[in-house]
């Protein structure tokens, strides 16, 4: 039987998640993906230090130290497995985007597949697929 604790414990990594990286933290999204996989338009990275390196490779930055973007993530539906410690959820994820001379606009929306399974009583993320499917001017958001 799943539990509200147990969907909500699920629910805040995927939310946390959008709050490191909307707050330029990418050592913390690291720390968060540590015991996972993250897998996006590239090769799978694996590891805090990985995924913190991947962020960096690819996120713009600016001097207030953040990517001056807003990830809304919508639609989240969590599934518990109790008897395997494990669970899944998918949900979307729209990205809004302000700089001065770009108007607040949202530059990517796509959907959240994820995996956890809980260690040592606490849950963690197994593996998180980003798959995006709308793709506005990403040009003052990812380098390359």
């Amino acid at each position: 039987m799943t539990t509200a604790a147990d969907t909500f414990a699920v629910t805040h990594l995927i939310t946390r998640y959008a709050e490191l990286i909307d707050t330029g933290d990418f050592a913390g999204v690291g720390a968060l993906l540590a015991d996972g996989a993250f897998i996006g338009s590239g090769p799978p990275v694996e590891g805090a230090e990985a995924v913190e390196r991947m962020l960096r490779k690819s996120v713009i930055l600016y001097e207030d130290g953040t990517p001056r973007t807003h990830h809304a993530t919508t639609n989240i539906a969590v599934e518990v497995d109790e008897e395997t410690g494990t669970a899944s959820a998918r949900s979307y994820v729209t990205v809004f985007q302000e700089l001065p001379g770009l108007p607040l606009q949202p530059v990517a929306a796509g959907r959240y597949r994820d995996r956890f399974a809980r260690r040592d009583g606490q849950w963690r993320f197994v593996e998180r697929r980003v798959r995006i499917h709308l793709v506005g001017d990403v040009s003052r958001h990812l380098r390359g």
